[in-house]
């Protein structure tokens, strides 16, 4: 089995702590210490998606039982006031920002990941995304919107970007034979990052409400602290393979895998060639699609099914008292928390899935199956089918995080391993736009029908088939990735000059690992670290499901 050179292995001397050439795994490193501490850090910054439980409280922190409202308020008067409460509007940007920066800062420092190494980026995200939720909380205890936008928004979305991407490239180089699988345990820790945040926020709020707090910028320092070990510990834990290095067992996929390269395509070119645009295309408008629906689930349930979900089909939405209007609120609070857990689980089963039929087939799959039931769901509506209606957007939901985990294996097997985390950051601005099209679209559409004095099954029709569209012209972007032009790859001493720059050691024969690397007692307690909050987060969410099916 191939294995480091014991010499190679050790730290050069004088080397910084979070130096590249301090992360080289020794003789004997199990590979599946890896993947619980790429999850260490996205299940932390996951929280992004979960930062929604924290807009109410804020609309009302300075009013604590009721907002405390101005009638002159507006977005630029907002940020600076200190007697008005802010609209749930105001502070919702982050939501926005949190994406914006992610794609943006994923982009800018994707090549200097690749040379500095996994440790420092890993780091470095622990530092901007809890010293921006620092920052916040001192936001909110002043009452200065402009510092949490910039605080959580702005530094915390760098640290969304640093974080996400770090572990990547390490992933698909330590899993050459499990590329999908590797990245979507990871990335699976992004969408599950909201599963144990967000209960976690609504305990800790609770605990730290008092007659003149709602209890937000105590929580927000909690969770801050708690994140930063985390994330230290994960970053801590990351180890990089040698050059060259490959498990036991492990053949090269044959000439006949023509969407599987074994060479490299500079991160400098990669921009150039045809086909990371219409990976770019693909992931965008999938992506598109499915943030979309993430942020209007619950509104829409409320408003196709009205009345039925309390067993009175025969009320309108606008015919509902409070009463009623809770009951249907916690239901399609449900409806959310069980697309979450799709999200999460389509990370990781897509991915591998991945491995068995391919990156373009997989896609393929998205876009057949997601335009059939975008396509669908007004039918669904119209006949009243909650079961069916809720069914669909299970599956849409699981295809959109997939599409997230499957898309850095994509990047690997057309552009190879060599710049792939670099490629995946810039790649991430498609992630940008779409985070601002998908809602944009839907928010919009849905207000012109309401304009129209569309209501009930109706509302989102024209919604879903334009969703579907988006869909149409990705498969249309996937079905014309082939292999790179040859005239991209780097040669072989290309390779070995930027391998030797940033220190990498050629590997060697010998013992390496247990096996592939199996569940040994370190590896066991490394996944129980992570895998027992993320059961629990899992548990909170099953609890509120409950409500859908009743």
């Amino acid at each position: 089995m191939t294995v480091l050179d014991q010499g190679a292995s050790a730290p050069i001397s004088g080397a910084g702590l979070l130096d590249r050439d301090r992360t080289i795994a020794k003789s004997g490193f199990n590979r599946w210490l890896v993947p619980p501490a790429a999850l260490a850090i996205h299940l932390c910054i996951g929280m992004a998606y979960g930062f929604s439980v924290f807009w109410l409280p804020l609309s009302r922190a300075l009013g604590v039982t009721a907002p405390k409202a101005c009638a002159d308020l507006n977005l630029m008067t907002a940020l600076v006031t200190t007697s008005c409460d802010w609209r749930v509007a105001d502070v919702g940007v982050m939501y926005t920002l949190f994406f914006v920066f992610l794609g943006s800062a994923a982009a800018i420092w994707g090549g200097w990941l690749e040379r500095v190494g996994p440790r420092r980026a890993g780091v470095y995200a622990a530092i901007c995304w809890c010293g921006g939720m620092l920052i916040s909380a001192f936001g909110i205890y002043s009452h200065q919107l402009w510092m949490m936008w910039l605080g959580s928004g702005v530094i915390g979305g760098i640290g969304l970007g640093l974080g996400y991407i770090s572990p990547v490239s390490t992933l698909i180089k330590w899993f050459p034979d499990r590329r999908g699988m590797a990245t979507g345990m990871a990335i699976m820790g992004f969408g599950g990052g909201a599963l144990i945040g967000s209960p976690l926020a609504n305990i800790l709020m609770n605990y730290f409400k008092t007659p003149a707090s709602v209890g937000v910028w105590e929580t927000f320092v909690v969770m801050a602290a708690g994140y930063f070990v985390y994330m230290l510990a994960g970053a801590f834990s990351y180890r990089v393979p040698p050059a060259g290095w490959r498990p036991e067992g492990y053949t090269a996929p044959v000439a006949s895998s023509s969407m599987i390269t074994m060479h490299h395509v500079h991160l400098k070119n990669a921009h150039k060639t045809p086909q990371f645009w219409l990976i770019w295309g693909v992931l965008c408008l999938n992506v598109s699609a499915g943030i979309g629906v993430i942020g209007m689930a619950s509104p829409m349930l409320q408003e196709i099914f009205s009345g039925q979900l309390i067993g009175r089909p025969d009320l309108a939405f606008a015919q509902l008292d409070a009463g009623q209007k809770t009951q249907i609120a916690t239901i399609a609070a449900g409806f959310a928390a069980l697309l979450s857990l799709f999200n999460i689980g389509g990370r990781f089963f897509w991915a591998s899935m991945s491995d068995k039929i391919g990156r373009k087939a997989t896609y393929f799959c998205f876009f057949v199956l997601g335009i059939a039931l975008y396509a669908s769901a007004p039918t669904f509506a119209h006949i009243g089918s909650k079961g069916l209606f809720v069914a669909a957007f299970c599956i849409i939901l699981s295809m959109y995080g997939g599409g997230f985990a499957t898309v850095p294996a994509y990047l690997a097997d057309i552009f190879g391993t060599q710049f792939v985390g670099a490629i995946h950051g810039r790649l991430l601005t498609a992630w940008s736009v779409a985070g601002i099209l998908g809602p944009t679209v839907v928010t919009y559409i849905r207000e012109f029908e309401i304009k129209a004095g569309v209501t009930g099954s109706a509302l989102y029709d024209v919604t879903m088939y334009i969703l579907a569209g988006f869909l149409v012209i990705g498969f249309i972007c996937n079905f014309f990735v082939k292999p790179v032009d040859p005239k991209w790859y780097m040669n072989d001493d290309e390779v070995a000059k930027l391998q030797a720059a940033a220190g990498v050691t050629k590997a060697t024969s010998g013992s390496y690992g247990i096996g592939l690397g199996g569940l040994d007692a370190k590896a066991l307690l490394a996944w129980a670290c992570v895998g027992i909050p993320l059961a629990w987060g899992i548990y909170n969410t099953l609890i509120q499901t409950v409500a859908l099916f009743k």
